[in-house]
């Protein structure tokens, strides 16, 4: 407009507009009313460009991730002396392997000495599988001399208060735990493990082939 004040300024614009599609050989339109020489594309480009930062997934919260967590707060509750996470296919067979397996054993202090006894215990973090739990628990009396369900507290009221009524009439024990928070489970007794001596052979029979782990 200063350089040439006789030519009409919609006169400029309508000849100006697509200059890139004229010349798209010489020249770029790098924003919106700017055109510049395709000689500067390349350091334009550089410049503005700014690599992606990749999403951050979140982790997704495994059954596996509170073994560990139970095993140890078993040994803190004094219901073990030693305790081991497991699960998989350890003991083979259609029975099944407890996901956490622990052994609770005489001290050297004590006087009197009792038998050691296996404590067993099944753990679910989908409100889904509380049928498919108590199964598994039963089965583990067939070794254990305690065993345990362990599920999510949010569970229904009404599951919870099912289960826990089954646990009491078969021995069960049932913890409750927040299955959102790994590093702080709140694992909460609801009914203690009655005891009861398991078949020996099989109690033999499946701690041998942990027998490395527990009884270091």
């Amino acid at each position: 407009k200063q350089e040439f004040p006789e030519i009409p300024e919609n006169t400029i614009q309508g000849h100006v507009w697509n200059l890139e599609t004229k010349f798209p050989e010489e020249i770029y339109k790098a924003a919106r009313g700017l055109f510049k020489h395709v000689r500067y594309r390349a350091q334009m480009e550089e410049e503005v460009h700014i690599p992606p930062t990749p999403p951050k997934i979140k982790d997704k919260i495994q059954e596996e991730d509170f073994y560990k967590p139970f095993a140890d707060w078993l040994v803190d509750e004094e219901e073990c002396t030693n305790a081991i996470p497991l699960g998989g296919n350890k003991f083979k067979g259609k029975w099944g392997t407890p996901d956490v397996i622990g052994i609770s054993e005489p001290r050297k202090s004590d006087i009197i000495k009792l038998p050691t006894e296996i404590v067993s215990a099944e753990i679910k973090i989908d409100i889904k599988d509380l049928i498919t739990a108590f199964g598994q628990a039963c089965s583990y009396k067939l070794f254990s001399n305690r065993s345990y369900i362990v599920i999510p507290n949010s569970s229904t009221e009404e599951d919870i208060k099912r289960i826990e009524a089954l646990c009491i009439i078969l021995g069960l024990g049932l913890i409750l735990f927040d299955n959102q928070k790994v590093e702080n489970p709140n694992f909460v007794r609801k009914v203690p493990a009655r005891k009861h001596e398991p078949d020996m052979f099989y109690a033999n029979q499946f701690i041998k082939l942990v027998e490395n782990e527990l009884f270091d």
